[in-house]
């Protein structure tokens, strides 16, 4: 980062040294003509789209709006002056005014923004608020505020974790207590009269401890009779059928054709707890190893061949179309395509980790920026005099990221649309 032409305790008021005049005061509330729009807008999306995916985008706004709480408790907490708190972006569709801050809702479903006054040494504020200015308080009260909103995701995802293992539970593959959640049409379980819910005791009078032990006996006997004593509704009854001599990928194995349901298995409330921390740190690691690999070279040259229509080169276990980064409304369509509700909260998880990461890249306009900055002004600072960084240096590099993130965010939102990606 650059030096600052003023480093005493004081910055200018603004890059020109002018004194700013306060702004006029806002009505209470925008008019009930915009109030209408928000509420018929609500009440349209819920009538337009699937119970599931609607809770998914309250889930999503919900997550935006804990991000920017965050900000904005720390910045209370420190005495800093917030003037507004909006989801979304461009015109005001409604608000309301409490004290010094107003409160709303904009007409751009983008994401969410706090103004804290006096962010950078560019911002001109009126000098009967520069005490209260985010630049003038100490640097831990910047740092708080400035990772408060990554904290939150971080919060929410071990919250989210904690909720799946501890109240929910998680499938537990190693139980023999499994039941037949899915049949393949015209495969041998098809043939053989076998229905969803059923329990398979045993095959050729052998038992198996697991699903994966059973599946490894039928895989090494492609083609052969086999007799399964299943358990329905109470009652044992005895199946014959014929196995496939293939499976559903081509591989020459023993195909029976269905897909298994597991219990679910709960966890101690301490143990929740050290599981969901260690998952939360395990996916932090992930979420910047893949940010990583997606804007290097490699990375990005990939997006644009899958944008462009080419056929990017995949590691090894790839899947075509998979690997890609998504938009808002991609995580919505895969969120919206869980099977259950542990799945749909195991992905909100994985989300709520790669925003808190990704909004800590140490680049404006990135709340890691923010913390950057801090950071190289604590290093500068000498005996008691704080340097103050001269941010009008860094705009370039910021205007770049920007340009950057509406390039991924426009053609990733294209791509959702024209060529949606699918668990299925």
């Amino acid at each position: 980062m650059s030096d600052a032409a003023n480093t005493g305790t004081t910055p200018p008021p603004g890059p020109t040294g002018a004194t700013v005049a306060p702004q006029a005061p806002e009505g209470e509330t925008t008019s009930w003509l915009r109030r209408a729009l928000v509420a018929g807008s609500v009440v349209a999306l819920g009538i337009w789209v699937s119970l599931p995916t609607l809770a998914i985008i309250l889930a999503l706004v919900f997550m935006i709006f804990m991000h920017e709480l965050g900000h904005y408790l720390t910045a209370k907490a420190a005495g800093m002056k917030v003037t507004e708190f909006f989801l979304g972006f461009g015109p005001r569709l409604w608000s309301f005014r409490r004290g010094e801050t107003e409160y709303g809702i904009k007409a751009i479903p983008a994401g969410a923004y706090v103004r804290i006054i006096g962010m950078s040494n560019l911002e001109e504020v009126d000098p009967a608020d520069e005490g209260r200015t985010y630049r003038q308080k100490s640097y831990w009260r910047r740092m708080s505020v400035a990772v408060a909103g990554s904290t939150m995701h971080f919060l929410m995802a071990i919250a989210l974790f904690f909720t799946v293992v501890s109240v929910i539970g998680s499938p537990d593959p190693t139980s023999s207590r499994w039941t037949v959640a899915a049949i393949t049409q015209n495969s041998a379980a098809d043939t053989a009269g076998l229905q969803v819910g059923d329990r398979i005791v045993s095959v050729d009078g052998k038992r198996f401890d697991t699903f994966a032990a059973m599946s490894g006996y039928l895989r090494d006997n492609p083609g052969e009779d086999v007799t399964l004593t299943v358990e329905r509704q109470g009652r044992q009854l005895e199946l014959r059928t014929t196995l496939g001599s293939t499976n559903n990928d081509g591989a020459s194995v023993g195909f029976l054709g269905v897909g298994p349901e597991f219990p679910n298995v709960r966890v101690g409330p301490l143990t929740g707890l050290v599981e969901s921390v260690q998952a939360t740190g395990e996916t932090m690691w992930l979420s910047v190893k893949a940010l990583g690999s997606f804007f290097s070279p490699e990375g990005l040259s990939g997006y644009v061949e899958t944008l462009t229509g080419g056929s990017p080169t995949l590691a090894p276990g790839e899947v075509e179309g998979q690997d890609r980064v998504v938009s808002v409304v991609g995580a919505v369509q895969l969120a919206s395509q869980s099977p259950d509700i542990a799945a749909g909260l195991y992905f909100l998880f994985a989300i709520n980790i790669f925003l808190g990461v990704f909004n800590l890249v140490p680049l404006l306009p990135f709340d890691g920026g923010h913390v950057a900055i801090a950071t190289y002004e604590r290093i500068r600072s000498r005996k008691g005099r704080r340097h103050f960084a001269d941010v009008s240096k860094l705009m370039p590099v910021t205007y770049a990221v920007v340009a950057l993130l509406a390039f991924v965010f426009v053609s990733s939102l294209y791509l959702d649309i024209v060529d949606p990606i699918s668990l299925q």
